[in-house]
């Protein structure tokens, strides 16, 4: 499936706030909420995720594609079972017109295609699916399932690709109970640096 484009097209307003003032807020609104069949929250998930990408020395434009790759979560009213209700809620399509219109792509590829990525493993690397929570196995199956050789190939051809994969291991691994991980605040300049444009009015 083709992701959702945005047009690019910049809404002027004269109160527009930092990008970094803006994912604060979102997370401050809807942040508490639980991550989908998991026993951390939405801000939970997003810091261990950024958490583990620094620990493995990324790019701070995958850092940040790591800090907000579910965004597409928190800027929709989603209910929190909809795995329960059979529905795919498309959330990387979602997370992508939200970051397009604010990064370039080194941030918002990776972020879109960590969905892409869990099914691609699940098709190259035997040892992956039996890692997966259950909640990733319910999503899994949503999501289209393991690809097919031909979407190994289109996948692969992504100049991304690569740097979802790594994304999609540190979004299987954020989901630990407790873990102490650097605040949300900071990744505030990092947010700020890699912002490419003004967020939406």
């Amino acid at each position: 499936m083709q992701p959702i484009r945005n047009s690019g097209q910049q809404v002027e307003d004269k109160k527009v706030t930092t990008v970094a003032e803006e994912v604060t807020a979102i997370f401050a609104d809807k942040g508490r909420s639980a991550y989908f069949g998991e026993d951390v929250s939405q801000l939970e998930h997003a810091l261990q995720a950024a958490y583990l990408a620094r620990q493995e020395r990324a790019s701070d434009a995958l850092i940040v594609a790591a800090l907000l790759h579910d965004i597409g979560h928190l800027v929709e009213e989603i209910p929190e079972n909809i795995g329960d209700l059979g529905i795919d809620a498309k959330h990387e399509e979602l997370s992508y017109v939200w970051l397009a219109a604010r990064f370039d792509k080194d941030v918002v590829e990776p972020a879109f295609l960590h969905v892409s990525a869990k099914r691609y493993l699940c098709a190259t690397d035997p040892s992956y699916m039996a890692k997966l929570s259950a909640a990733s196995l319910q999503s899994l199956e949503l999501q289209g399932g393991p690809m097919t050789a031909a979407e190994v190939k289109t996948f692969e051809s992504n100049d991304y690709y690569r740097e979802a994969v790594a994304l999609r291991h540190w979004d299987d691994q954020a989901k630990i109970v407790d873990l102490e991980t650097p605040s949300l605040e900071s990744y505030r300049g990092m947010i700020n640096a890699k912002a490419s444009r003004r967020p939406l009015g």
